[in-house]
């Protein structure tokens, strides 16, 4: 989006939204307007946890896994907005949320913008058995059968465990 739309699209929903109350309001009456509101707000913070859950372990599998979330964390981004417009009171900003929430709409989405993203990675999933999480190379993970515990007689702290020295 480009940012020069931003600063009319801030004056535009918030007037969209006071014209759609009016027109809400007068079918429906105040009080349904409101309880409306209310339960979208409730109805977008179970789909937001449900979903956001969800998006997280699919996430938490690719890298797992070894592989870039890209999708899952685009998904992720939508689930996110779709959350804060559904937070938002507003029959408009909650219809564009709850379009947010449809996997469909959002695979759509993921479709017409991936391609003007670019994933530049350095060693991603490259870790060797005994490399350190880092990335550190001067740092090596060692196995319980790889050290062994032997107290150390010229410690200040004799008393307590020795130090652990390398086999």
């Amino acid at each position: 989006m480009r940012f020069s739309l931003i600063p009319l699209l801030l004056l535009v929903v918030p007037v969209l939204e006071i014209v759609v109350f009016i027109a809400v309001g007068g079918q429906i009456g105040i009080a349904a307007t409101l309880g409306m509101i209310l339960l979208t707000a409730i109805g977008g913070s179970i789909l937001l946890r449900i979903q956001g859950f969800a998006t997280l372990s699919r996430i938490r599998a690719h890298m797992d896994a070894g592989t870039l979330p890209g999708r899952e964390l685009g998904n992720g981004a939508m689930i996110l907005v779709a959350g804060v417009l559904l937070l938002t009171p507003g029959f408009v900003t909650d219809s564009l949320g709850f379009l947010l929430f449809v996997p469909a709409v959002r695979s759509f989405i993921w479709s017409s913008v991936a391609s003007h993203i670019v994933v530049r990675t350095t060693g991603f999933g490259k870790r060797g058995p005994h490399s350190h999480p880092s990335g550190d190379p001067g740092v090596v993970d060692l196995d319980p059968e790889d050290f062994a515990e032997r107290p150390d007689p010229s410690s200040p702290w004799r008393g307590g465990s020795g130090r652990r020295n390398l086999r």
